[in-house]
């Protein structure tokens, strides 16, 4: 029996007694994604990416583990959320226009401790202040620095458009803005290498694209690591109390920890390790997070049809966006329907051998997206199901 198909029949056992479709988060393979993300992290403290679990019961099982330390989350909501449930350390990793949520934040001494928000214009400054009301606790705040790789005086653009701070002056005139200005405090820097930390560098099938790929990123790390440097150091001749300087992501942890300005590393993914990070020469993991839909029709020799299917990850379309069929193995998409809303034929030998009302496990392209179709995760250690946790969507919350 392949290591797979063991999976598939612990699975199988443990859930035997639940109708599909349903999640489960193997808790053996979340822990040891959780103890290779802190040896790459080589003793720097690994903050954890919300966005990528979705889920408080496991956010509070990473951060229980010595190593990790802090959530990165995605919106000023789920911040003040997870604050108000205890988390003490929340950064906020995008700039927000929510003015509710900066009126409540002002307000509050608890949540002002706890969060600290994003900033790389001083407008946004602006907008906390007119949001402030009578509040007058003082606001933590982070500078974004943008980490894409310039190319040929800056025609070629390599990385995710985020911050428009690139170079030291940029990064000290803004922290001297946010020093000058009453009602704030310069705590952190962040700067997130997505061409690095987000993109495969072995892509099954295309090995040229992941020769260009490995030479793009080893020309990245390079570029990133010298002018993050360089601006740690003016920003912290500005504010010489500066807290943390966070950086990297799943695909890049090891990297940037090896970093001497980075002081901590974020990651998320790694821990339930979608479909997208099997790409990487780095690192290898094992597939924590799956979902189940059961098979409902045989419509012919070679193929049945699942019930709903169509949960596309985020980013440019493409097929890598798509679920992928995992167990049994041997199954794939129908080219002209592909991934359903409601039904997915999927063809295959392995459809042979299936009956109604057997399950089929998929894995996600991304993380925590799966969460938003999920109110619950089974909790799996070797073939039993040890615990129901609610995910984000179970709890009745939905931010995005």
């Amino acid at each position: 029996m392949t290591p797979r198909a063991a999976d598939r029949a612990r699975f199988d056992r443990a859930t035997a007694h639940l109708d599909a479709p349903l999640a489960l988060v193997d808790l053996d393979a979340f822990d040891a994604n959780a103890e290779d993300l802190l040896r790459r992290a080589g003793g720097k403290p690994v903050r954890v990416a919300s966005k990528s679990l979705r889920c408080r019961a496991l956010l509070e099982r990473a951060l229980a583990r010595p190593g990790f330390a802090g959530v990165m989350s995605f919106t000023l909501a789920e911040s003040l959320w997870l604050a108000r449930a205890g988390f003490g350390d929340v950064l906020l990793a995008y700039p927000s226009a929510d003015r509710a949520g900066f009126a409540e934040l002002a307000a509050d001494a608890k949540l002002a401790r706890a969060v600290t928000v994003m900033v790389d214009d001083p407008a946004q400054l602006d907008l906390v202040d007119a949001a402030r009301g009578d509040g007058r606790e003082e606001v933590r705040v982070c500078l974004e620095l943008d980490t894409s790789l310039r190319l040929l005086g800056g025609r070629i653009r390599i990385g995710a458009r985020r911050s428009p701070l690139r170079g030291p002056g940029e990064l000290a005139e803004l922290a001297r803005s946010v020093a000058r200005r009453p009602g704030f405090r310069l705590v952190g820097l962040m700067a997130y290498e997505g061409h690095v930390a987000g993109v495969g560098d072995a892509v099954a099938g295309r090995p040229l694209r992941s020769r260009a790929v490995r030479l793009m990123q080893a020309v990245a790390r390079r570029e990133v690591a010298e002018r993050r440097a360089e601006v740690v150091a003016a920003v912290r001749a500005v504010a010489p109390d500066l807290e943390f300087v966070n950086g990297g992501g799943t695909g890049s942890v090891q990297h940037t920890a090896a970093e001497e300005a980075v002081t901590e590393v974020a990651a998320g993914s790694g821990l339930y390790l979608p479909r997208l990070f099997d790409d990487y020469t780095s690192f290898r993991g094992r597939p924590a997070a799956l979902f189940a839909l059961p098979v409902v029709r045989r419509p012919g020799v070679g193929a049945v049809t699942v019930l709903g299917g169509g949960y596309p990850a985020s980013g440019a379309p493409g097929r890598d966006r798509l679920p992928v069929p995992y167990l049994p193995e041997g199954l794939r998409y129908d080219p002209v329907e592909g991934a359903g809303e409601v039904q997915t034929p999927l063809l295959g030998s392995a459809a042979d051998d299936l009956l109604i009302g057997d399950k089929v496990w998929f894995r996600h392209a991304k993380a925590g997206e799966l969460c938003e179709r999920f109110d619950r995760l089974h909790l799996v250690e070797g073939d039993r199901v040890t615990g129901v946790v609610p995910t984000y969507r179970g709890e009745g919350r939905a931010f995005l």
